[in-house]
């Protein structure tokens, strides 16, 4: 496997043209984490990442995505009644703990493997203007398996929507 570090120089926070770059594959290296391409990409940037912030001190990612009445999933979620399903919140978060692991340096491809909870409190309408998905990173391990243990929580402008508690995503090595 490939070093990620080898293929990127860690930042603070990451633009759209950045993430983007991502979901081609080969950011962090050949067979190492990647983004989804548009439209299951989640997020428009990350304006916060680190090693040791957050809630535990192990980790922290702030990333946003901006919303219009014409996002793709309002048009089929629910015919006159559009809101986000909540389960792109819940991705866009397994997201941002897959690039976080590729990111701090480890290898392999991202795959979600769980999630303990999951609370709904509201809804992400047309009328919301920007979602700001807040993840904390509680354990890391970097072994043979390499997985990356998280809460965190959606907000629809500044409203918590929606918080997840012990969000797992596993970096397994490339089938290439």
């Amino acid at each position: 496997m490939f070093n990620p570090h080898d293929f990127h120089r860690p930042q603070s926070s990451y633009s759209k043209a950045d993430l983007l770059r991502s979901s081609e594959g080969g950011y962090f290296g050949p067979g190492n984490a990647q983004l989804p391409t548009p439209p299951m990409l989640m997020m428009d940037r990350i304006t916060e990442i680190s090693l040791d912030g957050g809630a535990y001190g192990k980790g922290h990612v702030v990333g946003e995505l901006d919303i219009t009445p014409e996002d793709w999933f309002f048009a089929c979620h629910f015919a006159g009644d559009p809101v986000m399903p909540g389960c792109l919140g819940l991705d866009a978060m397994w997201q941002i703990i897959g690039f976080w692991l590729g990111w701090s340096g480890s290898a392999g491809r991202g795959r979600a493997v769980g999630v303990g909870e999951v609370k709904f409190r509201g809804h992400i309408t047309p009328a919301v203007r920007r979602v700001r998905y807040e993840v904390d990173m509680r354990q890391v391990r970097r072994g043979r398996l390499v997985l990356g243990i998280a809460d965190g929580r959606v907000l629809a402008d500044d409203t918590c929507v929606y918080a997840a508690r012990d969000m797992r995503v596993g970096l397994i090595a490339s089938a290439t």
